[in-house]
């Protein structure tokens, strides 16, 4: 009977959660078998007949080749090899022409493999980079049999190790051989020529010349070689190509590439970088603390995921608005995009196996999954506008639909304005004092305005004559003749009853220097006691910082502090030439402090 009724208060328990739950659990299947990252995740028409597919570019962990899966439902519809791991997956029109039907871009390696219907319509591949001139000249000496392999190796790595430019393909295999597989590689490729060729890091689309939605778009392309690349959408060729100080793993784009655009790109050196229109390279940079692990636009704010577990808002000049520290470290993230109610926000799926969803720095919803998400996917799927596509570390694949009463308020606090917008503000009336004043100043504006005017300039004048008076007294710090252009300062350290009193003495000239110079102390020999009241400055030398230091040491044992004035003379002279006034602590207070 215990068992039964602790069994009926869990599902009691469930149902409640669910019912207060924005989300409906459409699908959970813990061994899909997918294993990707958001960036290969892509919801599109593919046959133009209104149902949404899900792409998955697949990793194939555990040896197994990496895959193109396209899923209906919770099923896989389809299935294809892919050569290489696959860094990004976009869907984008490539034509006015129609079927409207979006086109499909994978890149993989240094390749974009582009399907129409899902089926192979265009390959394009990267530029091939020239190669590194003394790794070409080893292997025409290899090719004439002027050099042994062994020879080779140990050349091939010092020029990896000392070089900028990578090697290339075929010197990079020949480096992981064993000594008794390097010469018939050799024999085999020596004839070959030297191909280097980068590859695709990261891939995104951007409006060719109109913003609607289902307007034509570019490819925008990151490699390895620190570019960036604007792809044409109809022949492929290369529109623009930017240069980056560093490879860029994420990005972001908005506006239109023949009206004005701007393009973030988040890179490996931890910076990111924001271009324009027009640019070869970068306009601004935003530094980070961390590295980046995620990179996504919110309206005109750019949300950066990093390794210390927390979110940074910044804008496009690289002022930063706020930052959100994560319970964990952040895995994936992705754009949720409510068109219904004008929504967008940030998805942060978390190593803890929460997905938090933020608006700025506000937290709308937190969604808690049975293993860690490393994907994240929001959009149209099948028919259904709001749904939530998330895959697990262990391959597993969580689907989820938002409820279509479902509203995300920032802390939970209830739907509408907030409380203190409807109470009214206890405005005092207008006294006649008050009217009478406006009337005043409405009236003899000219003459108040003079008025002031007069004050303003008998406060600066009365400035300036103060400040004479200090340069004619030597009080300041800074010496007021030419001829000695000296510049002090004083410092104190110490807890006492010992201090340590450090004078700062530079000579502010550019050419001449300072001979002949006393530095003399001032004070009350009750309360303090030095080791020399005066001593001889060495010659100072122009633009040169002279730290003079000596000890005082406090005689007062009731925490009594007092003035030393330092003064600055010239031999044979009474009058100083610069003096500072040091307030010194009294030791008991602040050995109490």
């Amino acid at each position: 009977m215990a068992d039964a009724s602790s069994s009926d208060s869990d599902a009691c328990g469930a149902e409640s959660n669910e019912a207060n739950s924005k989300w409906l659990d459409a699908h959970y299947d813990p061994m899909a078998n997918i294993h990707t990252f958001s960036a290969c995740l892509a919801l599109a028409d593919l046959h133009g007949d209104g149902e949404y597919k899900l792409v998955v570019g697949d990793l194939g962990p555990g040896g197994q080749q990496p895959r193109l899966k396209v899923l209906k439902g919770p099923l896989v519809m389809t299935e294809s090899p892919l050569p290489a791991l696959p860094s990004a997956a976009a869907t984008f029109l490539m034509e006015q022409h129609e079927p409207r039907t979006p086109a499909l871009a994978l890149a993989s390696g240094p390749c974009v493999y582009v399907y129409k219907n899902l089926r192979p319509y265009f390959k394009f591949s990267l530029p091939q980079l020239p190669p590194n001139p003394l790794e070409q000249d080893l292997w025409n000496q290899a090719k004439e049999d002027r050099i042994d392999p062994l020879t080779l190796k140990e050349m091939l790595e010092s020029i990896r190790e000392t070089a900028e430019e990578p090697l290339s393909i075929q010197s990079l295999r020949f480096l992981q051989l064993e000594l008794s597989e390097m010469e018939a590689f050799v024999n085999q490729h020596k004839s070959n020529s030297i191909k280097r060729q980068t590859v695709i890091t990261t891939m995104t689309t951007l409006k060719k010349n109109l913003a609607d939605e289902d307007a034509v778009s570019c490819l925008v392309l990151g490699t390895e070689n620190k570019e960036l690349l604007v792809l044409d959408p109809e022949a492929f060729t290369i529109l623009a190509k930017m240069s980056l100080p560093s490879v860029p793993v994420f990005l972001e784009v908005s506006g239109q590439f023949d009206v004005e655009f701007r393009l973030a790109a988040a890179c490996r050196n931890g910076n990111i970088y924001i271009l324009r229109r027009d640019s070869k390279h970068p306009k601004y940079c935003i530094e980070l603390s961390a590295q980046p692990v995620g990179l996504i636009r919110v309206h005109k704010v750019l949300v950066v995921g990093s390794t210390q577990d927390s979110l940074h808002g910044f804008t496009h000049k690289g002022k930063k608005l706020w930052t959100v520290q994560m319970p964990a470290a952040i895995l994936a993230m992705n754009l949720l995009e409510q068109h219904s109610r004008g929504l967008q926000a940030v998805m942060a799926g978390l190593a803890n196996g929460e997905v938090r969803i933020y608006r700025d720095k506000a937290l709308l919803n937190v969604i808690h999954t049975p293993d860690a998400v490393t994907s994240l996917c929001f959009g149209r799927y099948g028919r259904e506008d709001n749904t939530l596509i998330m895959t697990t570390r262990g391959g597993g694949l969580i689907i989820k639909i938002l409820k279509r009463t479902a509203v995300f308020v920032e802390g939970g606090s209830e739907v509408g304005p907030p409380p203190a917008q409807a109470m009214k503000l206890n405005v005092p009336r207008k006294t006649r004092l008050y009217v009478d004043q406006t009337l005043r100043e409405r009236e003899a504006g000219t003459a108040m305005h003079r008025a002031f005017q007069t004050d303003l300039y008998l406060l600066r004048l009365r400035a300036a004559r103060a400040y004479l008076q200090a340069l004619e007294s030597s009080l300041s710090p800074v010496s007021a003749t030419a001829r000695e252009p000296l510049k002090l300062h004083a410092m104190v350290q110490g807890l006492g009853p010992t201090f340590k009193l450090t004078l700062h003495l530079q000579n502010t000239s550019t050419t001449r220097p300072v001979l002949g110079l006393l530095v003399c102390f001032l004070y009350n020999e009750a309360l303090y006691s030095l080791p020399r009241a005066f001593f001889k400055v060495p010659l100072l030398v122009p633009g040169l910082n002279y730290p003079l230091e000596t000890f005082v040491e406090s005689l007062s044992n009731k925490g009594i502090s007092d003035i030393i004035k330092v003064l600055v003379l010239r031999e044979g002279q009474s009058a100083p030439l610069l003096s500072a006034h040091v307030n010194m602590p009294g030791s008991e207070g602040l050995a109490a402090a």
